[in-house]
């Protein structure tokens, strides 16, 4: 910080002890105007008018009519300017703390004050830009900081989009955000909720890699523009459930997990898959509808089946295509199907399913973010393998108490050689029917005896 900034600072602060409000007006940016500057001078903005700053400070000065300050004061080579502070009760509030005057937009240099948001920056043709807005003069955007031009509060009252494309710079290039601009985002989510089309929020968000979709969200969140954007999934994060891991139950909130669960379903195969991870946003989403306290512990009863249909809802509200919302909903409905273990029918009904590598990777991410165990999931995988086998190849068509019943015979170890047997004849294309395999298994028995 200047010398001359800090001197600024303890003006503020007499002003204050003597029971007036002030503050320097927008130190981030006079802070780096100052090196600039041939004769150093400094804004600050003030509760009191010429009379009673003349009191605390004789040498003060009265500005002439032309001047945009009421009065400046000379002081070790520095000159401070003094402008009203608005006070009023009625006012706007972000007009209560000025961030911008005349005299430091005339400091700045001509390609910062077009950065500044004044008139220039809402030249169309900067608009085919993806960077029109953002300050990327002395860095990539993988390097540093994700900052917006000018004053942020200021740039983003031009285009409040650039809040929105801030939070997916962010995400893809895995950077953080300028304080400054960050803090402009969080006081302007609300109108980026009231001025920015939803369709224009999600063309920017499919920009955002699946990888990187996790982090986006967060930062939706962290925003507040997640919450009135999509509030059903905002309102997960005060939704608990328990996760029943390895190293005991612990309990987390569904929002939580939901964003765990995107991380981990990108980490494998699927980590291109931008509808797969839009599917793990919402697979959760239910619970918010079916959580009920029951026994000491949360239940979430067809949470998959009320979450579809909840989804649906939410991405027609957000303009999808209808093609790619019968694919997410498709998902979201049929996400619980690989969590139980299943037996030879039930596979080749979950593999006839549309997707179902997918859901697949689906269930596993779930299972990563609970640390739960996969037993049930690695005897799916297993079984469907076997699904490739023809059903007849892998069952006889006589299970035990029929063959017992069929030749009169009493249970023991013969009963399984004769139903091995009969399985052998199956394979061999010899038994292709109930009748069929009645006739072998008779007939076996008979050589058996003879």
């Amino acid at each position: 910080m200047h010398e001359q900034l800090k001197a600024a600072l303890s003006i503020c602060k007499n002003l204050q002890r003597n029971g007036y409000e002030a503050h320097v007006i927008n130190p981030p940016l006079q802070d780096s105007l100052l090196s600039q500057m041939a004769k150093p001078a400094v804004d600050i903005a003030c509760e009191p008018g010429v009379e009673r700053l003349s009191k605390l400070y004789p040498h003060l000065s009265k500005a002439q009519e032309s001047d945009p300050f009421f009065a400046y004061l000379e002081e070790n080579d520095t000159t401070f300017r003094f402008y009203g502070l608005e006070m009023s009760e009625a006012s706007q509030p972000e007009i209560s703390i000025l961030r911008i005057t005349p005299t430091i937009v005339s400091a700045m240099n001509e390609r910062d004050r077009k950065n500044l948001a004044i008139g220039s920056f809402c030249d169309p043709a900067s608009q085919k830009d993806a960077y029109a807005g953002f300050d990327l003069k002395a860095h990539k955007p993988s390097e540093a900081p994700i900052r917006l031009v000018g004053i942020p509060d200021e740039t983003l009252r031009h285009n409040y989009l650039l809040a929105v494309r801030a939070l997916r710079f962010a995400a893809n290039y895995d950077t953080e955000i300028e304080p400054n601009t960050w803090l402009a985002i969080i006081r302007s989510s609300g109108r980026v909720l009231d001025y920015v089309p939803a369709r224009d929020i999600m063309e920017e968000w499919r920009k955002v890699a699946a990888e990187s979709m996790h982090r986006f969200v967060r930062l939706m969140y962290d925003a507040h523009i997640l919450q009135g954007l999509i509030p059903e999934v905002a309102a997960l994060s005060s939704i608990p459930q328990q996760n029943y891991g390895d190293e005991g139950d612990s309990t987390v909130n569904v929002f939580e997990h939901t964003l765990e669960c995107m991380r981990f379903y990108t980490e494998e195969e699927f980590h291109y898959d931008w509808l797969g991870t839009m599917a793990m946003l919402f697979h959760d989403v239910g619970k918010l509808f079916t959580c009920e306290y029951f026994d000491e512990g949360y239940t979430f009863f067809q949470h998959h089946r009320v979450g579809a249909k909840v989804t649906r809802k939410i991405l027609q509200r957000l303009h999808f295509d209808y093609e790619d919302i019968d694919l997410i909903c498709h998902l979201v409905a049929n996400h619980m199907r690989f969590h139980f273990m299943l037996t030879d029918r039930g596979i080749r009904r979950f593999k006839s399913l549309d997707e179902y590598p997918r859901l697949i990777a689906m269930a596993k991410a779930d299972l990563k973010s609970r640390e739960d165990k996969f037993t049930s999931f690695n005897h799916n995988m297993k079984y469907l393998a076997r699904a490739e086998t023809p059903e007849q190849m892998l069952e006889p068509l006589l299970n035990g108490n029929e063959i017992m019943k069929e030749i009169n015979l009493a249970p023991g170890p013969l009963v399984g050689s004769i139903r091995d047997a009969l399985l052998k004849a199956q394979i061999a294309g010899e038994v292709s029917d109930h009748d069929s395999a009645i006739a072998f298994v008779k007939r076996y028995a008979d050589s058996l005896n003879s």
